[in-house]
């Protein structure tokens, strides 16, 4: 069952964040460490205006577990995304950081952030139906493209995005990786 994340959901969130932040080598795991990044993650959910805040994301469920997450958000709203972190880290006694520096959309789109399924659900179309979940997401928001970037390294992941239709618009460094911008139109 695909649905909007919930609160509830946090652990597995912050779990299948972590395994992105892990591949983006972001200097905020280094300093913080995975137990005490996943701690702040599921905090974070709570914050519905935090870039993986529950009303931000979508969740493909199999038997009570989640199998797989999907967050994103207009390009004009980049700016608001990571406010939250930094309430989730005073509450928690932990000093300013940021985990993103650097800008990742592209004007006048719906910025798919995140996507990852569960490594026991992969391989069963969990990631196709999160990204036409994505794709009726970014149609309610009012938007009428969907971008996303994905690493220069994981061939497979391009491929998916391009039989789902995306195609690529350019390439940007992210956290000293170098991504593919990808994008979709989406009808109305």
């Amino acid at each position: 069952m695909i649905r909007n994340a919930r609160v509830e959901d946090a652990k597995a969130i912050a779990e299948l964040v972590l395994v992105i932040l892990k591949d983006m080598e972001v200097a905020f795991l280094e300093e913080f460490g995975e137990e005490k990044t996943v701690e702040v993650l599921m905090k974070a959910v709570e914050s519905p205006t935090y870039r993986y805040g529950y009303a931000r994301g979508i969740v493909k469920e199999i038997d009570g577990e989640v199998a797989g997450i999907a967050f994103g958000y207009l390009a004009e709203e980049e700016n608001v995304v990571d406010l939250p972190l930094s309430e989730t880290l005073k509450s928690l006694g932990l000093p300013e950081a940021r985990i993103f520096v650097d800008l990742e959309t592209y004007p006048k789109e719906w910025y798919l952030d995140t996507i990852v399924v569960n490594e026991k659900f992969r391989g069963y179309g969990v990631g196709t139906e999160l990204l036409e979940a994505v794709n009726r997401a970014a149609k309610e928001a009012g938007a009428n493209k969907v971008g996303l970037c994905v690493d220069l390294a994981n061939p497979k992941a391009q491929q998916l995005y391009k039989r789902q239709g995306y195609e690529i618009v350019g390439e940007q460094i992210l956290s000293g990786h170098d991504y593919y911008h990808m994008q979709r139109t989406i009808e109305k």
